[in-house]
């Protein structure tokens, strides 16, 4: 190959590579315009809805909470506390614990009061079978509870066992270990209450970042800042992809994931489609594109709607090791949810779902990585072949740190106009500190955690679902 042809294929990636940038840099300004509008509108609208109507009413539709647990002995019966204490009046709990090999059952019959009840399962979705069976409380006081012991399936099957036994109309999946606020339920339920001609078929909400956090009786007592640099910096991030990204896609109708850390589901819907898939480590993404291609396919009108309230509160990572393992997990769960229905993308059969949600999540999400990767040895090479123009390559990396920063701080800026959930003196100033030190602290672990996400989903033939070690959140 000669000199002038390998000129043209570098200055063909050239403008590649430009134009790639380009676009996710207006896309994310587009998105974040989006959602602020769409906060400040949801802001001024629920500002008149009287919460204590719903969470009263008899009449509120039935929710059944599901938490599987798997080894959570050290924050379960705080956390299954946190979960009897919802103000909603029409809801339960179940427990589903997913074959622990700790003491997890033993402590929740204890602080529960449980006895072991007869109960046959309708299985309209497969599952492993139980094991020492179900269990309800003897002290009225935790009547809402139920605690399912199943031989260990994964999360999914978990899930799907929770599926099975509730009988509410609405089921709110859960981490066990997430601590979920009184009045959740009544905030995420009210999309369902609002649409008449269009049906939601599910709603996520806000995850927040609870290390370091006052926790007193199931209940938030005190917002801190943690110390560990990591734990932080995950803050940062959670700020911009939920108050700056996933907003504007409930606008437009484009989510493709509620966190699985919490989220309400339309019951029938969710069994119709079969559940979770329990042969997916992505299971939380993947069961709301399969709701959504199952209502297209349908040619029926419906929403998944999204909740700006920080109403959920979990553990996040505070190790390099336990927070690369979760993100290569979060990367194959997309890859094998994009690949399994690949049908959708660019097929306009399914309407901006297929044309506009699919593309741009497989474009600027799946194959992020990989394009930042290449970049960067293309970068090198030009190094080598002395084809680098300094003073274009230094400003645009210079304009790359500075709007990765600014975005940061505009999604701070939201949080303090909006919920402003850190009130304590100088944190604003230290997260917007941080925003200037966080693109060095978190993102490179994320390309590193998405290539071996890449690499073990094509080559590493064990599925393997990822390590979340937990150091218990602070109880008081």
């Amino acid at each position: 190959m000669d000199t002038s042809t390998v000129k043209i294929i570098l200055q063909i990636l050239h403008y590649l590579f430009f134009g790639y940038a380009f676009l996710a840099i207006v896309s994310y300004i587009i998105l974040s315009i989006i959602s602020g509008k769409e906060t400040l509108e949801y802001l001024k609208k629920n500002s008149f809805v009287h919460y204590k109507d719903i969470l009263s009413s008899a009449m509120s539709p039935s929710i059944t909470i599901i938490a599987p647990a798997y080894n959570e002995s050290l924050n379960v019966v705080e956390n299954v506390r946190s979960l009897l204490s919802n103000h909603y009046v029409n809801y339960n709990v179940i427990i589903v614990n997913d074959g622990s090999k700790d003491d997890s059952l033993e402590k929740l019959i204890e602080a529960y009061d449980l006895e072991k009840i007869d109960y046959i399962v309708n299985e309209k979705i497969k599952t492993k079978p139980l094991r020492a069976g179900v269990f309800k409380s003897k002290n009225p006081a935790f009547e809402k509870l139920m605690v399912v012991d199943k031989e260990n399936g994964g999360k999914a099957d978990a899930l799907n066992m929770g599926l099975n036994i509730s009988k509410s109309k609405y089921v709110a999946c859960i981490d066990v270990d997430c601590l979920l606020l009184e009045d959740a339920l009544q905030k995420m339920i009210k999309p369902f209450l609002d649409e008449t001609n269009t049906r939601v078929i599910a709603a996520g909400g806000v995850i927040r970042i609870a290390n370091s956090c006052i926790i007193r009786g199931g209940k938030l007592i005190d917002v801190n800042l943690p110390k560990n640099l990591l734990v932080q910096s995950q803050i940062l991030e959670y700020l911009r992809a939920f108050l700056l990204g996933r907003m504007a896609w409930s606008r437009l109708n484009g989510l493709l994931v509620i966190s699985g850390a919490f989220g309400i589901f339309d019951k029938e819907i969710a069994i119709a489609v079969g559940g979770y898939d329990t042969n997916t480590v992505g299971e939380d993404m993947e069961i709301i594109v399969r709701m959504r291609r199952y209502m297209e396919e349908k040619n029926e009108k419906y929403r998944v709607s999204y909740i700006p309230d920080p109403l959920c509160w979990t553990e996040a990572p505070d190790s390099y090791k336990i927070f690369i393992s979760q993100r290569n997990r979060w990367t194959r769960g997309t890859i094998e949810t994009l690949k399994k229905h690949r049908k959708i993308g660019f097929n306009p059969k399914y309407g901006s779902f297929g044309m506009l949600s699919y593309p741009y999540w497989l474009i600027f999400e799946r194959l992020a990585p990989i394009i930042e990767v290449i970049g960067l040895i293309y970068f090198a090479i030009l190094i080598v072949l002395q084809e680098v123009k300094w003073e274009y390559a230094l400003a645009f990396l210079v304009l790359s740190y500075m709007f990765s920063v600014l975005f940061s701080i505009i999604a701070i800026y939201s949080e303090e106009l909006t919920f402003h959930q850190y009130k304590k003196k100088g944190t604003g100033i230290k997260l917007v500190l941080l925003s200037a030190l966080e693109p060095f602290l978190l993102h490179p672990f994320i390309l590193y955690a998405a290539i071996r996400g890449n690499f073990d989903y094509f080559f590493n033939k064990k599925k393997k679902w990822g390590s979340m070690v937990r150091k218990g959140l602070v109880t008081v």
